[in-house]
């Protein structure tokens, strides 16, 4: 089986690589291998490596960003996917497509299923939401659509090393509290991508780690293994803050609890609770 991955410097491209099962020939291409402004450049990336399938974890992810560069970021998010479903559909190929809780606005107080109403506030949510509809009207339902929340991994920046930085340069930590949602190792939603491909699963699926949490409970988790672990020498009063209190530019979702039910009964894996993968993956920082 030969798979052609797009996005492959990111956290999950990062760990799509290092889970790649045996027999799987993985043709990885980075953002400097393809202009996903250029359609011609998409199209001709999918021919010359001619895979089976196609998995792309390229995006436009700077949320806050990206509301002073919506053009950019529906380009990536939205017509750049729309191309890629069209050579998919052309050559006969399968894709995988990686999306976000932002489709959502956060204001249900129970899980988000696969099906659940999309209203996203921001233009990161809504690109990523264009890139979904024009995948389903494109390729009907020849494609698997994963969503993902809070991600994170021992490679690249995210939420984890921003905290250990800030832990070893500040006193104290204020992090917002009222913003809920589940964080998810990339390690863990990279396995639930082959397990899924090969089992040939088609439709929407939902991956986070199991559980949920506060950005707050989020930032505890991350200071008390830091310190278990030696990765901190001692621990900074952190508090949990009101997200009025911290304004950014994109609007998150007061709650992004993804239901994974679906996911784990198709693909039959045992989900694996945030605190225990947080822990697992910071051992890697050792």
């Amino acid at each position: 089986m030969k798979i052609l991955l797009f996005g492959a410097g990111g956290q999950l491209g990062w760990e799509l690589q290092r889970t790649c099962p045996a027999g799987v020939d993985l043709d990885v291409v980075h953002h400097c291998d393809v202009d996903f402004r250029n359609e011609k450049s998409i199209k001709n990336s999918i021919i010359e490596s001619n895979p089976d399938w196609i998995i792309n974890a390229a995006a436009y992810t700077a949320v806050d960003k990206a509301e002073s560069e919506e053009n950019l970021a529906n380009q990536l998010n939205h017509l750049a996917v729309a191309q890629i479903a069209r050579t998919v559909r052309e050559t006969h190929k399968k894709l995988v497509h990686i999306s976000t809780d932002f489709i959502f606005d956060g204001n249900h107080s129970v899980s988000y299923l696969p099906d659940s109403p999309a209203n996203p506030h921001s233009v990161y949510g809504k690109t990523k939401l264009d890139g979904e509809i024009a995948i389903k009207q494109i390729l009907q339902e020849d494609f698997l659509i994963v969503r993902t929340a809070w991600l994170y991994s021992s490679h690249g920046n995210n939420f984890v090393k921003t905290m250990l930085r800030l832990m070893k340069e500040r006193d104290a930590l204020q992090v917002v509290g009222d913003q809920i949602g589940t964080p998810t190792w990339a390690n863990g939603l990279a396995q639930c991508i082959w397990k899924a491909v090969g089992k040939d699963i088609w439709g929407t699926l939902h991956w986070t780690d199991a559980g949920v949490a506060s950005w707050y409970d989020f930032s505890v988790a991350i200071q008390e293994i830091a310190l278990e672990f030696g990765i901190l020498e001692k621990p900074v009063p952190i508090s949990s803050i009101p997200s009025i209190q911290y304004p950014t530019p994109a609007k998150r979702p007061s709650f992004s609890v993804l239901d994974k039910t679906e996911t784990w009964q198709k693909i039959e894996i045992i989900p694996v609770h945030w605190r225990v993968q947080l822990k697992n993956m910071m051992e890697e920082l050792i």
